[in-house]
């Protein structure tokens, strides 16, 4: 019998036995996403009437004051989801993604193989990332069980999970975007910061260059050997199985074909439509240069990218409608965290609870407070731009009573914490186990451990690097 040849596999196997118990506790107790944005505007309430003394009608009407304030940004959150995960649908993209998932010769290579694509497509868009790095883990498992190479797979789609933590440092970060949008939430407090000034900064490159070269790394090294090495599960060999084809679609039969059905697969619809999107997008780029960039603009590049990638207006309506439902709990959850703002916000409680950060915190631990209460509170709610706004005026107006502290650094703070600890929040990996046939406890316990090794990273930036 094989025994573990080294410390590190030990040292492996640890923090796999560790993130298992974690998703076991989770699958046992954790509810619904919505569960935790109704207990926290009931949390609001009350902090709201004990802390500042208002009557419940005052803090009903700051509540529903908020309720609706985040519609447009709930719409732009909704199209990027879904935006990413239709162009990662075209077909140009599954041949490509087919042609990349012909390159591992085993196991480890592959798990190196899947993180390091799925991280370089969060830094572009995180929606693309979830479901390109999904498409690649499952090419690859399905062309290694024909030829009778063994792989883990449930370490490979953990790997397709990665760039819900790495995203918060590319183009698609909903807290950069945010803050470099016109009529964001905060700009009366912050004004604008170009997206450049986010991306483009000492703490943020070192975390991304952290990312691409150590975490795929870890993934080689984490995937086990030999007998360990664990089969694909029944219940994900349908869906392993399916034919690596291009997206659906239904083109007309020209014979018998009706006006409207030959209207629907015309190329020169698309092709007219998504050349004028583009055509500005080049334009805003050489007239405004990188300070064009912000989340209508990304929004833009998806929308009218993905009709010129799909030929036909049918094939591009049909891969929106397979993409919605993963911007459901966006749609659905965005009025619940805006009321939570709305009390926080009216009601006064940012200035006490902005108190309460810098009264423990130091120049220099305060962005890591912020980072790891971010984190924390990532586990209740779960969305960027959700978080964005209950915890954003927070920690915008916490770093105001900090000696020499630092906006954009304090939201970059807030964007790590509640990228860090998705990887063992199953909220976003419901999409990515729709796509593979898994279940969460089969990546959670590989998830977790890349999650805490990455941790060091995010430490290691936020106490030591500017901005």
């Amino acid at each position: 019998m094989s025994k573990p040849n080294s410390a590190a596999e030990t040292k492996d196997s640890l923090l796999i036995r560790m993130g298992n118990s974690f998703t076991r506790v989770s699958q046992k107790y954790m509810p619904d996403p919505t569960i935790f944005a109704i207990a926290l505007t009931i949390l609001a309430f009350l902090l709201a009437m004990l802390m500042k003394r208002l009557s419940p009608a005052a803090v009903l009407g700051n509540w529903y004051a908020g309720l609706w304030e985040l519609l447009t940004f709930a719409m732009q959150m909704a199209i990027c989801i879904i935006g990413g995960a239709v162009v990662a649908d075209a077909p140009v993209a599954k041949r490509a993604i087919n042609r990349v998932a012909s390159l591992p010769r085993n196991g480890p290579q592959a798990a190196f193989l899947v993180a390091a694509v799925t991280i370089l497509l969060s830094y572009v868009q995180f929606g693309l990332s979830l479901a390109g790095g999904a498409l690649l883990a499952k090419s690859i498992a399905r062309n290694f069980r024909r030829r009778g190479v063994p792989c883990e797979y449930g370490l490979l789609v953990a790997c397709a999970y990665l760039g819900q933590m790495t995203w918060c440092v590319g183009f698609s970060n909903s807290v950069g975007l945010s803050i470099a949008t016109p009529g964001h939430l905060l700009e009366s407090e912050i004004g604008l910061i170009p997206l450049n000034s986010y991306i483009f900064n000492p703490m943020n490159l070192f975390l991304a260059a952290g990312f691409i070269v150590l975490l795929p790394l870890f993934a080689y090294l984490l995937h086990p050997k030999g007998d360990n090495v664990r089969p694909i599960p029944d219940y994900a060999l349908r869906v392993v199985e399916e034919p690596a084809g291009e997206a659906s679609s239904e083109k007309a039969e020209k014979k018998n074909a009706s006006v409207g059905e030959l209207l629907n697969n015309s190329h020169a619809f698309c092709w007219i439509i998504g050349g004028m999107g583009i055509l500005y997008v080049v334009y805003a780029f050489v007239t405004k240069g990188f300070a064009a960039f912000d989340l209508n603009l990304l929004n833009a590049i998806l929308i009218f990218g993905g009709l010129l990638l799909h030929g036909t207006v049918a094939n591009y309506v049909s891969a929106f409608a397979r993409s919605t439902s993963s911007a459901s709990g966006i749609i659905f959850q965005f009025p619940l965290y805006a009321g939570i703002m709305g009390i926080i916000k009216y009601s006064g409680l940012v200035s006490i609870l902005a108190g309460a950060i810098a009264s423990i915190s130091t120049p220099f631990t305060f962005y890591f407070w912020t980072f790891l209460s971010a984190s924390i509170v990532n586990m209740f709610v779960p969305s960027g731009g959700g978080q964005w706004a209950v915890q954003g005026p927070i920690a915008v107006e916490s770093v105001r009573m900090i000696a020499g502290g630092n906006v954009l650094k304090a939201c970059q703070a807030v964007a790590y914490g509640n990228s860090w600890t998705n990887m063992c929040q199953p909220f976003w990996a419901l999409a990515l186990l729709g796509f593979t046939g898994l279940k969460a406890k089969d990546i959670m316990g590989y998830s977790t451990a890349i999650m805490l090794g990455a941790g060091l990273l995010f430490t290691a930036a936020v106490f030591f690097f500017p901005v």
